[in-house]
């Protein structure tokens, strides 16, 4: 992800911040920061827009999705072109992570979304069932506010826009500024889709364009980003008593069966541990492996790991977004060292390329009071701990403030799922590294400090929606005819229907 540098300011003009590319560390352009006034006049355009657009059948909005999608598949190796200067990122995580999720994101929502969004017809209990009618509409917020990563900044962008916009929501999105040229490209995508005017703005900026933009009087906040900005958001959201989404951090757990196939399992802790650069939220950031098979656990990691490359043509492992992450890595690596751990592969900066490269990096004789296990390292590190049995590789899974996600591998399907509903977190993946989010009918979210609420499934759609019921009288108000005014004999009659109601085995079963 860019390196991000703020341009000498000149009186009267507006504020610029400079991008240089972490691979290379040269420039690669230079954005302006959208302002308070801005945020207010793209919330005015989308309060003007989005009734038409709520107007139009899911089916309508559904065209303007598959429009995109088509442009996206067509302008494809362009995107990942600005997705990896900007980035840095492998092109085969810029094509799986960016570019198909987010045509399976596009393509899902434009063929479900009416099914999952129609009203439903719901048999009311007792007596009420033969004197109303309810019905529960899903009826859209008004206008989301989408403030979005640099790690995923496409997918991470257009995912929750295209929930939103299908819901009959008009969208403002901030980007990181980190990768604002990613995000934009969702804006671009949507107005060579010819999505109307006003529906969807895009807001280039840093964190006073995100705070304007919570602050400014949208319906919801869809943030993703990390904890502690993400405290900020639900703190300001609070105060407006206004709805938002937050998937922030992860420290996710990987537990090592003894029974597991070990090619396998190993294969996948590398896989999960440094996808992106380990620069995802459900990135393997520990592993609890039981004692009789770490040893070949730990010798096959270590091999895929050294196979590993960085730089050139062909790779798999990018550079770290920004110097502060950076540093991050580099400062739970040394504290772990001058704790004990062991260094089996890596544990340093890459000597040999000039931009921000980390080397993929495996350690062992790691416990709990090292920062690498309970802080979110967000990096390509594999820390490796072994355990005396499922128990206690249970215990220290949940020995976190973070609860996204866990993984776990054994060839037996009822120990996972027994084991899985034992890991507090949001998902569980079984004999996989975490790969919740990809599966669109999966709610994705975490507990604790990894955020609040869904996005995805039928419950991240319907959040972007208010529930509204209706009840509709089957007597067209004949009951309420004689009402008022009150009487003894009225009350005398209420406690005698109840007494029949709740007190009899037939008014019971009624009831």
């Amino acid at each position: 992800m860019a390196i991000v540098t703020p341009v000498e300011p000149v009186a009267g003009a507006r504020r610029r911040l400079k991008l240089s590319s972490p691979a290379t560390l040269e420039p690669i352009g230079e954005i302006e920061v959208a302002t308070a006034d801005d945020v207010r006049a793209a919330l005015a355009a989308a309060r003007a827009a989005q009734p038409a657009w709520a107007a139009l059948s899911i089916e309508d909005r559904a065209q303007y999705m598959w429009r995109a999608l088509e442009i996206l598949l067509e302008r494809q190796d362009e995107f990942v072109e600005v997705f990896r200067r900007e980035s840095g990122k492998p092109r085969t995580d810029a094509l799986m992570i960016e570019i198909f999720a987010a045509c399976d994101a596009l393509a899902y929502y434009a063929k479900r979304a009416t099914r999952i969004l129609k009203p439903q017809r719901q048999r009311l209990h007792g007596v009420l069932a033969f004197m109303k009618r309810f019905e529960l509409v899903y009826r859209p917020l008004g206008v989301v506010g989408i403030i979005s990563p640099w790690n995923g900044p496409f997918i991470l962008s257009i995912n929750p826009t295209v929930q939103a916009l299908m819901s009959g929501n008009a969208v403002l999105l901030k980007p990181s500024e980190v990768t604002p040229y990613s995000g934009k490209l969702v804006g671009d995508l949507f107005q060579e889709a010819g999505l109307p005017q006003g529906v969807l703005t895009v807001l280039l900026g840093d964190g006073e364009t995100g705070a304007a933009l919570v602050d400014c009087g949208v319906d919801k906040v869809a943030f993703t980003g990390s904890v502690d900005t993400g405290r900020r958001v639900a703190e300001s959201c609070a105060r407006q008593l206004l709805p938002c989404s937050l998937e922030l951090g992860g420290k996710d757990p990987m537990i090592v069966c003894a029974d597991a196939n070990i090619e396998r399992a190993s294969g996948g802790a590398v896989a999960g541990g440094f996808l992106n650069s380990g620069q995802v939220c459900f990135s393997t950031e520990r592993v609890y492996v039981i004692d009789s098979v770490a040893d070949e656990f730990i010798r096959r990691v270590v091999e895929r790991t050294q196979a590993l490359r960085q730089g050139g043509e062909e790779y798999e492992v990018g550079p770290i977004f920004w110097p502060k992450q950076l540093e991050i890595i580099e400062a739970h690596v040394a504290d772990a060292i001058a704790k004990g751990a062991q260094v089996l592969t890596g544990g340093r900066r890459n000597p040999n390329l000039k931009g921000l490269y980390y080397e993929p990096t495996v350690l062992v004789n790691v416990t709990h009071d090292m920062l690498i296990m309970r802080e979110e390292t967000f990096g390509p590190t594999l820390p490796i701990m072994r355990v005396r049995d499922e128990a206690e590789a249970v215990r220290l899974a949940n020995d976190t403030a973070y609860g996204l996600g866990a993984t776990v591998w054994t060839t037996d399907n009822q120990r996972a799922i027994r084991l899985g509903t034992q890991i507090n977190s949001g998902s569980v993946c079984v004999n996989d590294m975490t790969m919740t989010y990809g599966a669109l009918e999966a709610p994705f979210g975490g507990r604790k400090a990894s955020g609040i609420g869904h996005v995805n499934g039928d419950a991240g759609l319907r959040g972007y929606c208010y529930q509204q019921a209706i009840l509709v009288d089957r007597l067209r108000g004949k009951q309420t005819e004689n009402h008022f005014p009150y009487s003894a004999e009225k009350d005398a009659g209420m406690q005698k229907f109840m007494r029949f109601l709740w007190g009899t085995r037939l008014g019971r079963r009624l009831a």
